[in-house]
């Protein structure tokens, strides 16, 4: 699963990043003050997604993350919902009724610094012990780019007083190689070449929308670094949290 990240971008930077050179929102939040750079992003909290706007050109928006079930009928049945669903996973997005509008009609890329994932009796290595999943740096040289483009969905919800809230989740699939060795569940990566594809609101069809989550290496350019356990309090923050620890050093002080 994927229950913390950290994005420390300028809406510039996405913008450049993942080339939206269009879009009103985007001219709109460049005005406005940034979402602050958060190297322990929890569920609930406002985030950045990439997603096509009406006229099916790339946009940048601010969502908050785990999506609200749209027949939720009250705030606190939102907040619930949101609750339940930060995470949808590939082998039934498409199935369950929370999801399954979102996937066909609503797809996002959710930009990440990286992620947080706690190692389970799966690997060596000592249990709940936090890793951070970034890019490494051969990728960041070949691509010239460090985000991370975690494949979403994502939900707009009204309220009772008529607000519209929008909401997304990340979308997970089984974890491999070294990723299966820390955790069974890991975000689905989409590469660059399949963006437009997967940002495409006329696509539909569900079979052709699941092929696009295939990738023959999902874990290829990614790297697994031990980081302090200081990111398990959600009152923590700061880019200290990613720094890496020496795992044989840090075990002999317990």
């Amino acid at each position: 699963m994927c229950g913390r990240y950290a994005l420390s971008k300028l809406p510039s930077d996405l913008a450049e990043e993942f080339e939206i050179h269009t879009g009103e929102s985007l001219k709109k939040l460049l005005a406005l003050p940034p979402l602050p750079a958060d190297w322990n992003i929890t569920p609930t909290r406002d985030i950045y997604i990439i997603r096509n706007s009406p006229r099916n050109e790339r946009d940048l928006a601010i969502t908050s993350w785990g999506l609200i079930a749209p027949w939720s009928k009250t705030p606190a049945d939102a907040l619930k919902s949101q609750s339940q669903a930060i995470n949808a996973r590939s082998e039934t997005v498409d199935q369950k009724p929370t999801f399954r509008s979102a996937f066909r009609a609503r797809r996002c890329l959710i930009p990440a610094d990286g992620y947080y994932e706690w190692a389970t009796e799966n690997g060596d290595f000592p249990r709940k012990q936090p890793f951070f999943i970034s890019a490494d740096s051969q990728s960041r040289n070949k691509s010239g780019r460090s985000t991370l483009a975690l494949a979403g969905i994502w939900e707009s919800w009204v309220a009772p007083d008529g607000s519209v809230r929008e909401s997304a989740a990340i979308i997970t699939r089984p974890a491999v190689d070294f990723l299966a060795d820390i955790h069974s569940r890991m975000p689905t990566f989409l590469p660059e070449d399949r963006w437009d594809r997967w940002l495409d609101t006329s696509l539909r069809d569900v079979n052709e929308i699941r092929a696009l989550m295939q990738v023959d290496t999902p874990a290829a350019g990614l790297q697994a670094t031990p980081v302090s356990t200081a990111v398990n309090s959600i009152r923590n923050n700061g880019p200290q949290l990613i720094e890496e620890i020496d795992l044989e050093d840090h075990l002999t002080l317990f």
